[in-house]
């Protein structure tokens, strides 16, 4: 087990001890039970709210496009959950505005990769990763003047503008067109009406397994690594520690890498 989820696992049972202590004129019967609000701050007792997509495979997506939702982050979700004795509520959203979600408190924890950046942490609290993976740039199979990112300056490239990809592609120059997400950008790369794609190499390589015919390719791996996790609101310390703690276990056990051999063929977890 790392280091990091060593601490957050000391943390996760000092503030879960702090929570049954703070109660007021009660006993040790009375300590909150797991998915209590005054546990985990939660607005319905038990219930825990998750912002996705759904529409981001292989992460969170309906089987066939209209069956049930599934995915490596809504898995994993599950998973922690089940960790915690919680029940899921999914709030399906685009991705431009499941930040705005969270804020608004439409939900208690997005799960959908997203990625840890100096500026979120500023707005939001994240839980240990449970996805690393690195960048890429994806264009045309016949394209040959992409190479890495300095050859972006001056190209049209579609990003979702919200996403670490598409801080990067700007400012290695490029020409943002913006878009929802990765079906989209893919599907305006193929048309032609874009030169690449700065995205996720797990992403693509889901796709590229789905589509093999698809004429579309990696023409350079980026240094960054997308470290993903589940994002809170500030006011969600105690649900950050219980599922740092349940992500621990997940490890440990061995779910993690699990999961990551049945959507990739190999652990993505570290």
């Amino acid at each position: 087990m790392s280091s990091h989820r060593t601490l957050a696992l000391a943390l996760a049972a000092s503030a879960l001890t702090l929570a049954a202590c703070g109660s007021e004129g009660g006993t040790a019967g009375d300590a909150p039970t797991a998915g209590a609000d005054s546990a985990y701050g939660l607005a319905t007792e038990g219930v825990l709210v998750v912002g996705t997509e759904g529409t981001y495979r292989p992460f969170s997506y309906h089987e066939g496009g209209s069956g049930e939702l599934t995915g490596y982050d809504i898995e994993v979700v599950e998973a922690v959950a089940e960790k915690l004795d919680l029940e899921i509520d999914y709030q399906e959203t685009q991705w431009d505005a499941i930040f705005a979600g969270l804020e608004a408190g439409r939900f208690d924890v997005i799960a959908n990769q997203v990625s840890i950046n100096p500026q979120r942490e500023e707005s939001y609290l994240f839980s240990e990763p449970y996805t690393v993976s690195p960048g890429v740039i994806v264009v045309a199979e016949a394209t040959s003047d992409i190479a890495g990112l300095e050859d972006l300056e001056g190209k049209t490239t579609a990003q979702s503008l919200t996403s670490n990809w598409g801080t990067i592609a700007e400012g290695a120059g490029a020409n943002v067109e913006a878009v929802e997400g990765w079906a989209q950008a893919v599907a305006l790369l193929e048309q032609g009406r874009v030169d690449a794609t700065v995205n996720d190499k797990l992403t693509f390589l889901d796709y590229a397994n789905e589509r093999p015919d698809s004429p579309v390719k990696i023409a350079a791996e980026l240094d960054e690594v997308s470290l993903n996790a589940f994002a809170f609101d500030k006011d969600k310390t105690e649900l950050v520690a219980a599922f740092d703690e349940a992500l621990a276990e997940l490890e440990a056990d061995g779910t993690l890498a699990e999961l990551g051999e049945k959507y990739f063929g190999t652990d993505v977890s570290s």
